[in-house]
């Protein structure tokens, strides 16, 4: 597919560490290994604005016969040191820890959040908010804070976050009135629960979401089923975007005839149209080290968002090796794109994706795709 606009508009070398909520408070040389994964709305007085996450790696993870991770506490930032012999370290991005009966891993990078401001229809950077990144400020973020999605529900922005700690790779919430001064509301969904997409606007008075729980041990459809066990999008409401029920039907779910939507989870939050709800959302094709990812897309019913009325089974992004080959000495991965946002632009949509976990990639798509 064609689009009238789709480049990357901001990448590792766009971010100045010297700003960084880290600046000065980590006793080692860091790099951003990525800029990505942006959350996106519309500002108060019409500009897009982007809430980047960017990674900041260690740039000498191991040294010492050990391999080191970055650690926010309530004073300052740590570096925790593991001896080689109990990790494994064949990516560069993480290490597992071996033994134990079940996966354990740190991470060589913390991830904190910047936003950016772009022009009306994000073709062009306008202003770094570095006084307003968003960093860790609690336990169940010491390793980080990740992947921003943000929904407008009336006068109020919400955004959710991945916070991860030893304790729990938990779903954080912040609240806003001007997409630019957050609050941290706490917790709203526990363990391995991610992805979670807030609808722009109520349904029957609630507040609902897309999820996508993980885990290890999925239980079979039956023969000739057309679904696929795996990871699915699941539902969630709430009278006040605090707490939570899971929806008693299921939500978008793999389809058995295809495996490039084997794994699956939600991109970018919820819009409502004439005819229901938008929804794009990643299918990830098991390939390779972490799989092929592209952005599907699927109309939900405005009363009922486990209707799912619509979906296309073609991609509607996908990964653009010509939008990275001028930073292509950063890449780790490919076959990645990860939509995250999307914002009405009149005749098309404005859509915001991480490209390659390494920069943000503005698309334009017109509506008419969707009709």
């Amino acid at each position: 597919m064609t689009f009238s606009h789709d480049a990357l508009i901001f990448s590792p070398g766009d971010v100045d560490l010297s700003r960084s909520p880290l600046a000065g408070k980590v006793d080692a040389e860091t790099y951003v290994l990525g800029a990505f994964n942006p959350g996106m709305t519309r500002l108060p007085g019409g500009n897009l604005l982007l809430m980047v996450r960017v990674a900041e790696a260690l740039k000498t993870p191991i040294h010492d016969q050990h391999i080191h991770a970055i650690r926010w506490t309530e004073h300052s930032y740590a570096l925790d040191a593991w001896p080689l012999e109990y990790v494994d370290t064949a990516d560069p991005r993480k290490f597992m820890m071996r033994g134990g009966g079940w996966k354990v891993m740190a991470l060589t990078s913390l991830s904190w959040l910047l936003p950016v401001e772009l022009n009306a229809d994000g073709t062009k950077v306008e202003q770094v908010h570095y006084d307003k990144a968003i960093a860790p400020q609690a336990p169940y973020q010491c390793y980080g804070v990740e992947d921003a999605r943000i929904s407008k529900v009336g006068d109020r922005y919400l955004m959710t976050t991945c916070s991860v700690s030893p304790e729990r790779h938990s779903t954080t919430l912040y609240s806003s009135a001007d997409a630019l001064d957050w609050k941290l509301e706490g917790i709203v969904l526990d363990h391995q629960n991610k992805d979670m997409l807030i609808f722009e606007g109520l349904i029957g008075g609630k507040y609902y979401a897309q999820t996508r729980p993980l885990g290890d041990l999925y239980f079979a459809y039956p023969p000739g089923s057309e679904w696929r066990s795996g990871p699915s999008i699941n539902l969630a409401s709430s009278p006040d975007a605090l707490h939570w029920k899971p929806y008693d039907k299921p939500g978008i779910r793999p389809h058995a005839k295809t495996m490039a939507t084997a794994r699956m989870g939600g991109g970018a939050p919820p819009i409502l149209t004439d005819e229901g709800w938008l929804t794009l959302w990643h299918g990830v094709e098991p390939m390779g080290v972490v799989g092929v990812y592209r952005t599907y897309w699927s109309v939900l019913d405005r009363d009922d968002p486990s209707v799912v009325l619509r979906t296309c089974h073609d991609p509607l992004i996908e990964a653009n090796p010509a939008l990275t080959e001028p930073i292509k000495d950063l890449m780790y991965l490919d076959n990645v794109v990860f939509t995250t946002g999307i914002a009405d632009a009149g005749d098309h949509y404005v859509v915001a994706s991480g490209e390659a976990d390494l920069g943000c990639r503005i698309t334009h798509i017109a509506k008419s795709t969707f009709a």
